[in-house]
């Protein structure tokens, strides 16, 4: 299998090499509009291959005619976000971007998988889907696990207790109204809110929605480790076809009550993609939030389609 990731910057380096040290494709395709960038990292990480012992080949490249025949599109291609930058700031501009990059590989590529990274990140998955015209369940968006992974973070930096034992669901767009469940929280079985106080719970709620611009605000960049290695998961789930429960931006025909719009749910991922979006029995009050956070995500697509008019 072989799997491209567009956008050679800090996350798509990272992802290229996360799901290389995996060892689960033959060959990984770094492309980038700069001109030796792509290919420098490549051969960083073809180096790197003799000390963590994989054998995915992995090549740079400017030119789209090396990622024909890709089962899998990672697009990570996109600005990325400043010290007092919302990711709607970059909706315009990113748009442009991820709908360039999207019509030239889909070219060489016609059956590929994507998996959107840039940001905004759930409008971007919707310009990805309009130019690529993928089925839907062919297109999905990288979210619900890099925020679950912060709000799992949080979680064992206050109890103190391993990250493998952590279970937890967070939905909606990635951004500020992202909607984390306490209440499908659990650590090795037993419920968060049995150890945990619901100020200390809620704290971390917020910590979680603004974890992306806590970053922002130490480097003066966005984030790239974690959302490289959380691309890296969803191709792994592809990949080996595992049937592997995740959250992600998944596009929605009636589920949770909203149609027409990608949003992080919690999906299952196989071959095809998207193979079924799970549904949970929310609250009154949780469907409410889900609502609110799908209205943002709507009006950000909404902005999209007078710009583009």
């Amino acid at each position: 299998m072989k799997i491209t990731v567009i956008g050679a910057g800090n996350v798509g380096a990272t992802v290229a090499e996360c799901i290389a040290r995996k060892d689960m494709v033959d060959e990984v395709v770094l492309i980038d509009i700069v001109e030796g960038m792509p290919q420098g990292k490549a051969l960083d990480l073809a180096q790197a291959a003799s000390i963590h012992l994989f054998d995915t080949v992995v090549n740079g490249t400017n030119d789209y005619s090396a990622t024909a025949g890709s089962d899998i599109c990672v697009i990570t291609a996109g600005l990325p976000r400043k010290p007092g930058m919302t990711r709607d700031d970059l909706l315009a501009k990113n748009a442009s971007i991820v709908r360039s990059v999207t019509t030239q590989f889909i070219e060489g590529s016609p059956n590929s998988i994507f998996i959107i990274v840039s940001n905004p990140l759930d409008g971007m998955t919707y310009v990805a889907y309009t130019a690529s015209q993928n089925p839907s369940h062919r297109v999905m968006g990288m979210a619900g696990i890099l925020d679950t992974a912060r709000y799992r973070a949080f979680i064992k930096m206050k109890l103190g207790v391993s990250v493998r034992d952590i279970q937890a669901t967070l939905m909606g767009g990635h951004g500020d109204t992202m909607v984390p469940l306490p209440r499908f929280t659990t650590v090795a079985g037993m419920p968060l809110t049995s150890l945990m106080s619901d100020e200390d719970i809620n704290q971390i709620v917020e910590r979680t929605k603004f974890g992306g611009g806590e970053i922002v605000k130490l480097m003066g960049t966005s984030a790239w480790y974690a959302p490289g290695a959380a691309a890296a998961e969803m191709c792994e789930a592809i990949v080996k076809d595992s049937g592997r429960v995740l959250p992600c931006a998944a596009w929605l025909t009636g589920q949770y009550g909203l149609n027409d719009l990608f949003i992080g749910v919690p999906v299952k991922l196989g071959r095809n993609g998207v193979e079924e979006v799970i549904q949970l029995d929310l609250t009154d009050g949780e469907l409410e939030l889900l609502n609110e956070s799908a209205e943002h995500v709507r009006t950000n697509v909404a902005r999209l389609e007078e710009i583009e008019a």
